[in-house]
Protein backbone atom coordinates (compact mmCIF):
# COMPACT_ATOMS: atom_id res chain seq x y z
CA UNK A 1 0.00 0.00 0.00
CA UNK A 2 0.90 3.20 -0.73
CA UNK A 3 1.79 5.74 2.08
CA UNK A 4 1.30 9.20 2.17
CA UNK A 5 5.10 11.08 2.31
CA UNK A 6 5.17 13.85 5.04
CA UNK A 7 6.55 17.15 4.46
CA UNK A 8 8.78 19.62 6.13
CA UNK A 9 6.38 21.13 8.85
CA UNK A 10 5.37 17.66 10.08
CA UNK A 11 6.32 16.95 13.64
CA UNK A 12 7.06 13.45 13.07
CA UNK A 13 10.13 14.10 11.26
CA UNK A 14 11.67 15.97 14.38
CA UNK A 15 11.13 13.30 16.12
CA UNK A 16 13.53 10.85 17.36
CA UNK A 17 12.29 7.20 16.36
CA UNK A 18 10.92 5.01 19.33
CA UNK A 19 13.57 1.46 19.05
CA UNK A 20 11.34 -1.63 17.90
CA UNK A 21 11.84 -4.63 20.20
CA UNK A 22 10.39 -7.36 18.04
CA UNK A 23 9.03 -8.09 14.34
CA UNK A 24 5.32 -7.99 14.40
CA UNK A 25 2.95 -8.54 11.35
CA UNK A 26 2.37 -4.75 11.61
CA UNK A 27 6.34 -3.76 11.14
CA UNK A 28 6.14 -6.56 8.58
CA UNK A 29 3.55 -4.66 6.76
CA UNK A 30 5.03 -1.37 7.16
CA UNK A 31 8.07 -2.17 5.91
CA UNK A 32 6.35 -3.28 2.61
CA UNK A 33 4.37 -0.44 2.86
CA UNK A 34 7.31 1.78 2.87
CA UNK A 35 8.92 0.46 0.28
CA UNK A 36 6.20 0.78 -1.98
CA UNK A 37 6.13 4.24 -1.16
CA UNK A 38 9.70 5.05 -1.83
CA UNK A 39 9.26 2.87 -5.05
CA UNK A 40 6.30 4.84 -6.11
CA UNK A 41 8.40 8.21 -5.30
CA UNK A 42 10.85 6.99 -6.89
CA UNK A 43 12.92 7.09 -3.97
CA UNK A 44 16.59 5.67 -2.85
CA UNK A 45 15.51 5.99 0.74
CA UNK A 46 12.66 6.08 2.95
CA UNK A 47 12.52 6.82 6.98
CA UNK A 48 9.01 5.68 9.14
CA UNK A 49 9.16 9.77 10.46
CA UNK A 50 8.59 10.28 6.61
CA UNK A 51 5.62 8.43 6.56
CA UNK A 52 4.22 9.62 10.09
CA UNK A 53 5.59 7.12 12.53
CA UNK A 54 8.29 7.85 15.07
CA UNK A 55 10.64 4.66 14.80
CA UNK A 56 13.87 3.40 14.24
CA UNK A 57 12.72 1.76 10.75
CA UNK A 58 14.21 2.82 7.29
CA UNK A 59 14.40 1.18 4.12
CA UNK A 60 16.79 1.33 0.80
CA UNK A 61 17.32 0.20 -2.66
CA UNK A 62 20.17 2.33 -4.63
CA UNK A 63 19.71 -0.34 -7.64
CA UNK A 64 19.61 1.85 -10.58
CA UNK A 65 20.97 5.32 -9.25
CA UNK A 66 23.56 6.80 -11.01
CA UNK A 67 25.85 7.11 -8.76
CA UNK A 68 28.48 3.89 -7.73
CA UNK A 69 28.25 2.26 -4.06
CA UNK A 70 30.11 -0.34 -2.64
CA UNK A 71 28.64 -2.89 0.23
CA UNK A 72 30.97 -5.04 2.07
CA UNK A 73 30.40 -7.92 5.07
CA UNK A 74 32.75 -8.85 7.42
CA UNK A 75 35.40 -7.20 5.41
CA UNK A 76 34.30 -8.67 1.88
CA UNK A 77 33.01 -6.64 -0.92
CA UNK A 78 29.37 -8.19 -1.78
CA UNK A 79 27.27 -7.54 -4.75
CA UNK A 80 25.19 -4.89 -4.12
CA UNK A 81 22.35 -6.25 -6.46
CA UNK A 82 21.96 -9.40 -4.16
CA UNK A 83 21.76 -7.32 -0.72
CA UNK A 84 18.59 -4.83 -2.00
CA UNK A 85 16.69 -3.35 -1.01
CA UNK A 86 17.69 -2.99 2.50
CA UNK A 87 15.64 -2.65 6.09
CA UNK A 88 18.00 -1.19 8.66
CA UNK A 89 15.77 -1.30 12.21
CA UNK A 90 17.57 0.73 14.77
CA UNK A 91 20.82 1.17 13.13
CA UNK A 92 23.97 2.32 14.93
CA UNK A 93 26.34 3.95 12.24
CA UNK A 94 30.00 4.69 12.60
CA UNK A 95 31.44 7.62 9.84
CA UNK A 96 34.79 6.55 8.33
CA UNK A 97 36.78 8.02 5.50
CA UNK A 98 37.30 11.54 4.30
CA UNK A 99 34.54 14.37 4.01
CA UNK A 100 33.15 14.63 0.74
CA UNK A 101 30.12 16.98 -0.58
CA UNK A 102 27.76 15.98 -2.85
CA UNK A 103 23.99 16.21 -4.11
CA UNK A 104 21.04 15.08 -1.97
CA UNK A 105 17.80 15.31 -2.21
CA UNK A 106 14.80 14.21 0.51
CA UNK A 107 11.08 13.05 -0.52
CA UNK A 108 9.57 14.91 2.02
CA UNK A 109 11.37 18.43 0.48
CA UNK A 110 10.34 17.65 -3.06
CA UNK A 111 12.20 19.31 -5.69
CA UNK A 112 14.85 21.06 -3.21
CA UNK A 113 18.66 19.58 -3.67
CA UNK A 114 21.77 20.77 -2.33
CA UNK A 115 25.14 20.27 -1.54
CA UNK A 116 25.48 18.47 1.78
CA UNK A 117 29.25 17.37 3.33
CA UNK A 118 29.08 13.88 4.96
CA UNK A 119 32.04 11.06 5.20
CA UNK A 120 32.66 8.80 2.26
CA UNK A 121 31.51 5.66 4.24
CA UNK A 122 30.17 4.23 7.04
CA UNK A 123 30.00 1.36 9.12
CA UNK A 124 26.54 -0.18 10.28
CA UNK A 125 25.33 -2.13 12.86
CA UNK A 126 21.27 -2.77 12.79
CA UNK A 127 18.40 -5.65 12.51
CA UNK A 128 17.44 -6.38 9.42
CA UNK A 129 13.76 -6.96 8.25
CA UNK A 130 13.66 -10.21 10.06
CA UNK A 131 15.12 -9.19 13.48
CA UNK A 132 18.67 -10.88 13.14
CA UNK A 133 21.83 -8.24 13.91
CA UNK A 134 23.61 -7.56 10.01
CA UNK A 135 26.43 -5.69 10.04
CA UNK A 136 28.35 -3.89 6.99
CA UNK A 137 30.20 -1.06 5.63
CA UNK A 138 29.35 0.55 2.68
CA UNK A 139 30.79 3.44 0.48
CA UNK A 140 28.92 5.75 -2.52
CA UNK A 141 25.21 6.66 -2.61
CA UNK A 142 24.64 3.96 -0.48
CA UNK A 143 26.71 5.32 2.58
CA UNK A 144 25.17 9.37 1.74
CA UNK A 145 22.01 7.18 1.72
CA UNK A 146 21.96 5.66 4.87
CA UNK A 147 23.44 8.37 6.58
CA UNK A 148 20.63 10.63 5.31
CA UNK A 149 18.40 8.24 6.53
CA UNK A 150 19.38 7.59 10.16
CA UNK A 151 19.45 11.09 10.21
CA UNK A 152 15.69 11.05 9.74
CA UNK A 153 15.48 8.12 12.69
CA UNK A 154 16.96 10.80 15.22
CA UNK A 155 14.79 14.17 13.68
CA UNK A 156 17.47 15.61 11.77
CA UNK A 157 16.75 17.16 8.38
CA UNK A 158 19.22 17.51 5.49
CA UNK A 159 18.65 21.43 5.84
CA UNK A 160 20.40 20.74 9.08
CA UNK A 161 22.97 19.52 7.22
CA UNK A 162 22.97 22.38 4.55
CA UNK A 163 25.67 25.34 4.70
CA UNK A 164 24.41 28.64 6.00
CA UNK A 165 24.41 30.24 2.69
CA UNK A 166 23.00 27.42 0.91
CA UNK A 167 19.95 27.19 3.30
CA UNK A 168 19.49 31.12 2.96
CA UNK A 169 19.41 30.72 -0.70
CA UNK A 170 16.76 27.44 -0.42
CA UNK A 171 14.78 29.51 2.09
CA UNK A 172 11.86 30.40 -0.04
CA UNK A 173 11.36 26.87 -1.48
CA UNK A 174 11.50 25.64 1.78
CA UNK A 175 8.91 27.33 3.18
CA UNK A 176 6.25 26.75 0.22
CA UNK A 177 7.30 23.25 0.93
CA UNK A 178 6.66 24.06 5.11
CA UNK A 179 3.21 24.97 3.02
CA UNK A 180 2.06 21.58 1.39
CA UNK A 181 -0.44 19.28 2.44
CA UNK A 182 1.02 15.65 3.64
Amino acid sequence: MILPIVYYGHPALREKGAEIESITPEIEKLIQDMLDTMYDANGVGLAAQQVGRALQLTVIDVRGADRDSTMSIGGNPVDLEKHMPITLINPKLKPTGDWVTGPEGCLSFPEIYADITRTEAVEVECLDQHGNPFSFSCTGLLAKAVMHEVDHLNGILFIDRMDSHTKASLKPQIEAVRKLKT
